[in-house]
């Protein structure tokens, strides 16, 4: 497709905001149309952006010779509908992460993308970053890897109104949100883009009296290696996020942005008394804004004819999302759309209150006190069937339940 890639933006959130500045880094990218539920939102947004055409129905816009593609930038729980609307006009689609409200949904999507023959690619910015390519490089000199270790954990805004008894979107199930939906996917899509499957999940967490979680924990068993993930938006944190090899370590001074990255051969072993590891900072500068980089991925994508990235690929979004519906099992986390088709359009649920001060009637999530999920007709019986009858710990044990495992799903 020689030329210009003509965007229209669905969404008039902050995120949009964000794309748009460095997506216009791009000589290639341009912005022609803006659609929102809100005629005087949509105009609004296009004054702002100096977008010419604003548009309230989704569909008409698909249907538009305006628009060769499409990014979506609402909530999580219109993802797979938009996404598989404006596919099937034709249109290829930058979907924001995460892709979809659960794996389901995310086959379903990626089914339609090569149905239909267009781009179909999740915006996760950290895994198209210049300095995930570094640490890619660099993996080979840290041996046998032994663990992966990432944070992200930073606390919401909205938290404060949630305190005062309003559910704000980010924290309102009906949406399909949650912390691990938020912020958790950008510690656990790069661990799947570099190491692929786990063989085992177990999850830990706080569920909100909204139904969401807030933060938590999860721990991975790899082949030879573990990982574990810190997410929240109810704390912040400063933690780094790091990679132990035998030969060596990867510091990353922030999962979800990358802009340090300094490596750590191992020293010679003295008993800990030995020189301390040198540090070497091999992190590159970002010469564009973070988001230039997703849009140039997909603008690339475009124009190659090609369906799928190589790093943000249909198979790690839905690997991620199985991940991601396996943490949500295990705390007790469901949502709507978890029983209802994909291509369906719900309607805009009410926004939630609760009665009480939220904190006094969270829930302390662990694996032993998760109910099953909702079982789903339509996914792979193995993987929706009711987690295997909790085994209570005993006094003083610290295990819970046995490690849910990831079942090898081909992607058809």
């Amino acid at each position: 497709m020689p030329g210009k890639i003509r965007f229209g933006m669905v969404g008039t959130g902050f995120i949009a905001d964000w794309v748009l500045a460095g997506a216009r880094q791009d000589a290639r990218f341009e912005a022609v149309a803006i659609c929102s539920r809100s005629q005087e939102r949509a105009d609004a947004f296009a004054a702002k952006h100096g977008i010419p055409h604003t548009f309230t129905s989704l569909g008409q816009m698909a249907a538009s010779p305006l628009v060769d593609a499409v990014y979506i930038a609402t909530p999580n729980f219109l993802h797979a509908s938009q996404s598989i609307l404006c596919m099937r006009h034709g249109k290829h689609v930058l979907c924001e992460k995460p892709l979809a409200s659960n794996a389901r949904e995310a086959r379903q999507m990626v089914a339609v993308a090569r149905e239909c023959g267009v781009t179909l690619m999740e915006a996760m910015i950290s895994t198209l970053n210049p300095n995930f390519r570094v640490v890619q490089e660099y993996l080979p000199r840290l041996g046998t890897i032994r663990r992966y270790f990432a944070s992200f954990c930073q606390y919401s805004s909205r938290y404060d109104k949630f305190r005062q008894g309003i559910v704000l979107n980010a924290f309102n199930p009906e949406l399909s949100n949650g912390a691990m939906m938020d912020i958790g996917v950008y510690t656990v899509y790069p661990m799947v883009a570099l190491f692929g499957r786990p063989l085992e999940v177990e999850a830990q967490g706080i569920v909100l009296s909204s139904g969401a979680d807030g933060q938590g924990v999860v721990n991975f068993r790899y082949e030879g290696m573990n990982a574990t993930v810190l997410y929240s938006k109810i704390a912040n944190s400063s933690l780094p996020t790091e990679i132990q090899g035998e030969e060596g370590n990867l510091l990353l001074d922030a999962i979800h942005t990358i802009r340090d990255v300094a490596y750590l051969p191992r020293p010679a072993a003295a008993s800990g008394r030995g020189d301390a590891p040198v540090r070497h900072s091999v992190g590159l500068p970002l010469e564009k804004d973070t988001y230039y980089y997703e849009v140039a991925e997909f603008i690339d994508l475009i124009e190659q004819g090609r369906i799928e990235s190589t790093v943000n690929s249909h198979e790690n979004s839905l690997v991620t999302m199985e991940i991601i519906d396996q943490v949500r099992r295990q705390l007790g986390v469901s949502y709507p759309a978890d029983r209802l088709p994909a291509a369906s359009f719900p309607g805009r649920p009410t926004p939630l209150r609760v009665p009480s001060p939220p904190f006094a009637t969270d829930k302390r999530c662990s694996p032993a006190h998760s109910p099953p999920f909702p079982a789903d007709k339509h996914c792979c019986p193995a993987r929706n069937a009711p987690f295997p009858a909790d085994k209570l710990p005993q006094a003083g044990s610290v295990a819970a339940r046995k490690p849910a495992s990831l079942p090898a799903t081909a992607v058809a």
